[in-house]
């Protein structure tokens, strides 16, 4: 229950009860926005079935994850080292599906391309969502 009210305040949208108007004022992020997603994939992680799901995919993904990155770094020299995070969400299944990063440099965008390669464990189940959403941050250091 606290999951959507954080998102829910985060969003700036009224209390269900609410008699003010239910659409969110123009500044306000979309719910399908790129940092709506984060916060969403945050709030899982840090949830009952966060830290399980993030060692077992961590464990699959460590030594591949840096390969990938290594490979995009290589192919787009001189490389864009910047940090930036990639959202996705997951299927049951393990697929990982509506990828995207930011900021979008080669690099990022080469390794949200290799992430889309990989079959993921499957992932915990949500009562709200038929997908588990997922959150990265790179940051690459020398």
């Amino acid at each position: 229950m606290i999951i959507p009210l954080a998102f829910a305040l985060w969003l700036g949208a009224p209390p269900a009860a609410s008699t003010a108007p239910t659409t969110a004022p123009p500044s306000a992020a979309p719910a399908s926005s790129f940092a709506a997603r984060v916060l969403r994939s945050k709030l899982i992680e840090a949830g009952s079935t966060g830290p399980a799901y993030q060692q077992t995919l961590w464990a699959q993904l460590n030594g591949p994850t840096t390969d990938a990155l290594k490979a995009c770094i290589r192919s787009h020299a001189p490389a864009d080292k910047s940090p930036f995070t990639l959202v996705a969400d997951v299927r049951s299944d393990g697929t990982p599906v509506a990828i995207e990063v930011q900021p979008a440099t080669p690099v990022a965008s080469c390794f949200a391309t290799w992430f889309g390669t990989n079959t993921l464990p499957p992932p915990p189940t949500l009562p709200d969502t038929s997908t588990y959403p997922l959150e990265i941050d790179v940051s690459i250091t020398p």
